[in-house]
């Protein structure tokens, strides 16, 4: 079975947010990376060489396969934040429609500026997005 290619990588954080362009996507990770050190209480870990992620849970599907992958962050993408919330959105109707503007995927939030967003909505967002994957998984530290 494959393993999942999206580990940890070592590569600190504070030095890719500081390579992140365009200059105003680089000012919201730097906020973003503040909210969500507050939110979990934990320190960020590059996920692969891009995703920002804080806190870790170990998986075992019923289709056998396993894993360890991070429990929530986000990604400075050029044309969006990307905020990963798992295992999903769709218990959290009510808290996305008070953070601002916003698409999203299955457990994926694509913000614009983070100047047009609630950041206080998105740290609750933030920190029910973990209550639930605790309830299915347990969550720690990252490795």
């Amino acid at each position: 079975m494959a393993e999942n290619s999206t580990r940890p990588t070592g590569v600190p954080v504070e030095e890719y947010i500081a390579g992140v362009e365009p200059e105003g996507r680089r000012v919201d990770a730097i906020r973003l990376d503040a909210i969500f050190r507050q939110v979990t209480g934990w320190a960020p870990a590059m996920w692969g060489p891009s995703m920002i992620g804080y806190g870790a849970y170990d998986y075992r599907y019923e289709s056998g396969r396993s894993g360890t992958f991070l429990a929530t962050g986000f990604a400075p993408r050029r044309a969006n934040m990307v905020v990963y919330i798992l295992p999903g959105y769709a218990e959290f109707g009510t808290i996305l429609s008070r953070v601002g503007p916003h698409r999203t995927g299955k457990s994926c939030l694509y913000l614009g500026r983070l100047d047009r967003v609630d950041t206080d909505v998105l740290a609750e967002l933030i920190a029910a997005g973990l209550a639930d994957l605790g309830r299915r998984w347990p969550v720690r530290a990252a490795p």
